[in-house]
């Protein structure tokens, strides 16, 4: 996958976590949630991957008017042939961007959620399998909140990672403006694939067969363990803020994403240092925080900080 990461690199200036997250999405299957101000090169990164391993892409901008059938599909009648034709969604493709997904209502958003889990669409009784890689893009405005519907922490919790994006330092906005004068971004420059989907497909089963120690499959549950008890094994200071911890989908998603960050690093075996390279993006959105939390201005990640400091790495 360091020819899908080189194609990344080659139209997205920085945002190297981001990369990796991408990849890591793609490698395991799971899906990836993102958060920034607009702007940040979301749609960019998910064009370049789709464009790098020559699958589908479909963007889809969320706004509150959106149906169930506008995502996953419908029947539609055919006048000339007397008879109801089924038009499949943009949900059927292979990388999947869904543009503010929480300007969704509720109805919308279970309707992507349940096509993500299931990897299927159902229309009119009819059952249509999705695509193979399917990874879905996510993204959420931190910064506008009106007219907006928040995904559940249960609808959240669907997501393999949450990725936080930063602004680009200086150097890298000079370098954004140099490929733009370059016409990297023109709508007639197209890159070419550097892998095909069988190549994927393929590589996603390397990742099921990588080598995860029980020590480390142990690591990974006590760092969740911690954020169920906060009580037991954080200090009080932080522990007050913590609500409810991760489910066990968290356990298997640190798993996963550490198999898929071995693969990417070119090994055939987990490190202690990959699970807890991803622990932030796969903990983040599993906590919630109570009210209080905002008030003291402690976040989600000040909370993983302190979960990975009270878990003896192996």
């Amino acid at each position: 996958m360091r020819a899908v990461g080189d194609a990344f690199a080659a139209k997205v200036v920085g945002q190297l976590n981001l990369r990796e997250s991408l990849l890591i999405g793609l490698l395991t299957g799971g899906h990836v949630l993102i958060e920034s101000v607009p702007g940040l090169a979301k749609t960019t990164a998910a064009r370049v991957i789709a464009a790098a391993i020559d699958g589908e892409f479909q963007r889809i901008q969320c706004t509150p008017d959106l149906l169930p059938s506008d995502i996953i599909g419908t029947q539609i009648y055919e006048s000339a042939t007397n008879r109801f034709v089924t038009q499949l969604g943009p949900v059927h493709a292979n990388i999947v961007l869904l543009d503010e997904i929480n300007r969704s209502s509720a109805k919308t958003q279970s309707a992507m959620l349940e096509a993500m889990e299931e990897r299927q669409t159902t229309i009119a009784g009819q059952v249509y399998p999705l695509p193979e890689p399917f990874l879905v893009i996510a993204t959420q405005n931190p910064v506008d909140q009106e007219g907006t519907y928040p995904l559940s922490e249960a609808q959240t919790d669907r997501f393999m990672i949450k990725d936080l994006l930063e602004y680009p330092s200086v150097d890298e906005e000079v370098e954004v403006m140099a490929r733009i004068d370059a016409g990297i971004y023109d709508a007639d420059h197209h890159s070419a694939p550097v892998v095909g989907l069988a190549d994927v497909r393929r590589a996603q089963q390397v990742v099921r067969h990588v080598h995860l120690d029980r020590v480390l499959v142990q690591y990974a549950s006590r760092l969740v363990e911690v954020t169920r008890r906060p009580d037991k094994f954080l200090p009080q200071q932080i522990a007050r803020f913590v609500s409810y911890g991760a489910s066990p989908r968290a356990t298997i998603a640190l798993c996963q994403a550490a198999r898929a960050r071995a693969v990417l690093a070119g090994r055939g075996h987990v490190l202690p240092e990959d699970v807890a390279a991803v622990t932030h993006r796969v903990l983040r959105h599993r906590l919630i925080l109570g009210f209080e939390a905002a008030s003291a201005d402690v976040t989600a990640d000040r909370v993983v900080d302190a979960v990975l400091q009270a878990v003896r790495v192996p």
